[in-house]
């Protein structure tokens, strides 16, 4: 056990103690707990630690924090109505380059009873969207965000078969980002969502150039029911505004939705060429079922 520094002792104990770092083993001691059923809470991100030279450390206030919730903290992991806060346990995760705790966030919401598009609604989005603007903010370094953001992207990829819906689709759906934007995690998830909706996804991902998002909208052929695009910044609006018009030119009955932090809302996204505005994922389910019945009998 090893206390960390302080000056003279003006202050009360109780504030020495809560600085006290334990090792983890120590940590389990005090919860009364086995080694690894306190490990599995760290995965978890249900109790706070750190990793210094290969060794969790937990201060004595996280344990003393997780002593006073843990009621609260079991029912959460079990399934009980508590809601418990998996997008900060993620985030928690990530930002410490814990690939296997983040997946161990995303198994324990799932077996509390999360469906999966509330994982990517409730829990993915607000994480990875906090990420964002932290380093945007500078609090945190674009390292962490980039190795948070390929963690997300493996998860996702765990993630993604699981909404594939059996049966006749109803119709394909071409998702992309335009010339210059590299943000994608949030199309990967979008088109997930859309393929448990019934959809077909064609993902192109980001940074696709207009001539190739109008190549690629023409390759759908007659399946093809709606194109959507995402732009996260200002400044990829004029490639957005491209590929919008290259899309159009070649598919003109066919509706384009757009997104993204630099869209700001319906007006914008018609004044750009679009035909509508998607705001959330939480939407996405209302935008496909608006499409127009003619273009929702060509698919079938």
């Amino acid at each position: 056990m090893r206390v960390r520094e302080f000056g003279p002792v003006d202050a009360s104990w109780e504030v020495a103690v809560a600085d006290v770092e334990l090792t983890l083993q120590e940590a389990a001691d005090a919860l009364g707990v086995h080694y690894m059923t306190a490990y599995r809470y760290v995965r978890l991100g249900v109790l706070e630690a750190s990793k210094t030279a290969g060794t969790w450390k937990v201060l004595q206030s996280d344990v003393d924090a997780f002593r006073s919730g843990a009621t609260a903290t079991v029912e959460s992991l079990v399934g009980g109505r508590r809601r418990a806060p998996w997008a900060e346990r993620l985030e928690a995760r990530l930002l410490a380059g814990d690939g296997r705790g983040a997946w161990g966030v995303i198994e324990a919401s799932l077996a509390a009873g999360g469906q999966l598009e509330s994982i990517y609604v409730d829990v993915m989005w607000p994480a990875l969207t906090s990420i964002g603007e932290r380093w945007a903010s500078g609090e945190i370094d674009v390292a962490d965000e980039h190795r948070a953001s390929g963690i997300a992207m493996r998860v996702i990829g765990r993630l993604g078969p699981r909404f594939a819906r059996r049966g006749r689709t109803r119709g394909q759906v071409l998702l992309g980002a335009p010339a210059g934007e590299l943000h994608f995690l949030s199309l990967a998830m979008l088109g997930d969502l859309i393929r448990q909706l019934g959809w077909e996804v064609s993902d192109l991902g980001a940074d696709v150039p207009a001539a190739s998002f109008a190549s690629a909208a023409v390759g759908c052929g007659d399946d093809l029911v709606a194109v959507g695009m995402s732009a996260s910044t200002p400044e990829r609006i004029p490639a957005l505004v491209e590929a919008i018009a290259a899309v159009r030119a070649v598919v003109p009955g066919v509706p384009i939705m757009v997104g993204g932090l630099a869209v700001a809302g319906d007006d914008h996204a018609r004044s750009l060429g679009a035909d509508r505005y998607v705001a959330s994922a939480r939407d996405i389910g209302a935008v496909m079922e608006s499409l127009p019945p003619r273009q929702a009998a060509a698919a079938n």
